[in-house]
C-alpha cells in the first residue's frame, strides 16, 4: 500500500535535544534513547469513515515524535498499518449497499490527502491488513507452534496465559480488562475459550464473508495479530515507540505486544508506550459509533486552511482528553496571522533562544503549548519592538516549519 509524498523539512543549526516522553506502562517521562535508527509503530485506521478530529491529533502527535528525532540526528523507520478488512468496515459497507474493498479504498484515499494537507510524515511502512494476510498467518501458526493458541468452533484464539506478563502496558484489574474487552471488540462471553480475556486470532470462514486461503484454514486474521505480525515483521523486536490513542491501551496494545513476545520468545515488543488523549465534541468523545465526528476532509472542503486545523490541535497537550470547539479555529487563525505578520519583515529579534525554546518545550514530553507561547513571544517582540537581525524571521520560519510542521 503507497502512502503519501512527504513535505520537505528545512535543516536547522545546532543539535536537537533528547526527546523525553511519557510511557504508559512505566507510568513515567522517560527519555526515548533510540539509536542511530529510532523505530516507531503507530496503529492505523479502519478505513470506513475517515479521517475525524481524533484521528489528526493522533497523527499529528506522532508527527513531532518523527520531526523531533530527526532534529536530533536519528534516521527514521516508521511503520503503520490499515485495517482494510475487520467487522466494522463490512458493516458499514452493508448499511451503505457497497463493495467493502471499494469503501475500503475510497477512505484509505481520503486519509491520504488529509494526512498530506495536515504536513503528516508519512510512514516508510504503510501496510494493509489484506496485503500482509498471509505474514499475519504465519505469525498465528508460531503461536500455535508455542502452545499458546487454541481452536473454538473453528476460530483460533491466544491464550493470555501463555504471557504472564499480560495486562503490565495498562495496569488495569481484571474487571476493568473484561468490560474494555467487551466494549472494544472483543468476545469475553463466548463460550468455550479457556479465558474470557483470550483475543481473537483467526476467524474461520462465515457465509458472506471475505477470507482468504492459509495454512490455518480459510478465514481472516483477528486486529491484534495483524499489528503484532506488520509491526514485527518490519521494524524488529524491541522497537523505540508503540502509538496510538489511549483507547487501544486495552485490549489491542495489550494484545499486540502479548502475540509478539509469545511468538518471537522475546520482549519487550515495544521500548515505550504512548498514547493519545480523545477529542470530544460537547463533552462527548469523537467516534464514529457516536456519529459526532468532526471530518477533516469537511473543514477543508468548508475552506479551513490545514495549517489552521494543525495549529488548532497543537493547543492541547497530546495525552490530554480535550473538546474541540469552532473558538479554536478561529484563534489559530488569529495566531497564525500575527506569525505571518512577523515572518515577512525584513529584520527581527534574534531567534537563537526561539529555536531553543521550541526544542526544550518539545523534548519534554511534547510540551507544544510552551513551544506555541515561545514562537509567540518572539512575534509579538518582532511586531512592537522590531529587531536588527536579518536572518532571525526565516529561522523562525524554518524553526515552526520542521519542528512543528506549520508554514506560517
Amino acid at each position: 500500500m503507497q502512502a503519501w509524498t512527504a513535505p520537505e523539512i528545512p535543516r536547522l543549526p545546532g543539535s536537537g535535544v533528547p526527546l523525553r516522553l511519557y510511557d504508559t506502562a512505566t507510568r513515567e517521562v522517560r527519555p526515548t534513547a533510540p539509536g542511530p535508527v529510532a523505530r516507531m509503530y503507530v496503529c492505523g485506521i479502519t478505513p470506513y469513515d475517515a479521517t475525524h478530529l481524533g484521528h489528526a491529533a493522533t497523527y499529528l502527535a506522532f508527527d513531532l515524535v518523527n520531526r523531533m528525532w530527526r532534529d536530533a540526528g536519528h534516521d527514521v523507520v516508521y511503520g503503520q498499518n490499515v485495517t482494510d478488512v475487520d467487522d466494522p468496515l463490512l458493516e458499514r459497507a452493508q448499511r451503505n449497499g457497497e463493495d467493502w474493498r471499494a469503501l475500503a479504498e475510497r477512505e484509505t484515499a481520503v486519509f491520504r490527502a488529509d494526512m498530506s494537507a495536515l504536513s503528516i510524515l508519512p510512514p516508510a511502512h504503510f501496510v494493509g491488513a489484506v496485503e500482509a494476510i498471509d505474514e499475519i498467518a504465519a505469525f498465528v501458526t508460531l503461536l500455535r507452534a508455542a502452545g499458546a493458541a487454541y481452536d473454538v468452533e473453528r476460530d483460533i484464539y491466544f491464550s493470555v496465559s501463555a504471557e504472564p506478563r499480560f495486562g503490565a502496558i495498562g495496569g488495569y484489574d481484571v474487571p476493568t480488562m473484561l468490560r474494555l474487552a467487551g466494549e472494544r471488540g472483543g468476545d469475553p462471553d463466548r463460550p468455550g475459550k479457556k479465558d474470557p480475556l483470550d483475543p481473537l486470532l483467526w476467524r474461520a470462514e462465515r457465509t458472506g464473508e471475505p477470507s482468504w486461503p492459509s495454512p490455518l484454514g480459510p478465514g481472516r486474521p483477528g486486529w491484534h495479530v495483524e499489528c503484532a505480525a506488520i509491526a514485527v515483521n518490519r521494524l524488529g523486536m524491541g522497537f523505540d515507540v508503540q502509538g496510538g490513542g489511549n483507547d487501544l491501551i486495552f485490549p489491542h496494545h495489550e494484545s499486540s505486544a502479548a502475540h509478539a513476545q509469545v511468538a518471537c520468545a522475546t520482549r519487550p515488543f515495544a521500548r515505550h508506550y504512548v498514547h493519545t488523549g480523545m477529542i470530544g465534541l460537547a463533552g462527548e468523545k469523537m467516534s464514529k459509533s457516536k456519529g459526532n465526528l468532526v471530518l477533516v476532509s469537511r473543514l477543508r472542503a468548508d475552506g479551513i486552511e490545514p495549517v489552521e486545523i494543525r495549529l488548532a490541535l497543537l493547543t492541547g497537550h497530546y495525552r490530554a482528553d480535550r473538546d474541540w470547539t469552532s473558538e479554536m479555529l478561529d484563534e489559530a487563525a488569529g495566531r497564525l496571522a500575527r506569525w505571518r505578520a512577523a515572518v515577512a519583515c525584513e529584520t527581527g529579534p534574534d531567534a537563537q533562544s526561539t529555536l531553543a525554546s521550541v526544542r526544550q518545550h518539545l523534548a519534554d514530553d511534547l510540551d507544544t503549548r510552551g513551544a506555541l507561547e515561545a514562537v509567540d513571544g518572539w512575534a509579538l517582540e518582532a511586531m512592537t519592538r522590531g529587531g536588527d537581525d536579518p536572518g532571525a524571521p526565516g529561522l523562525v520560519r524554518d524553526t515552526v516549519d520542521a519542528l512543528l510542521g506549520l508554514k506560517p
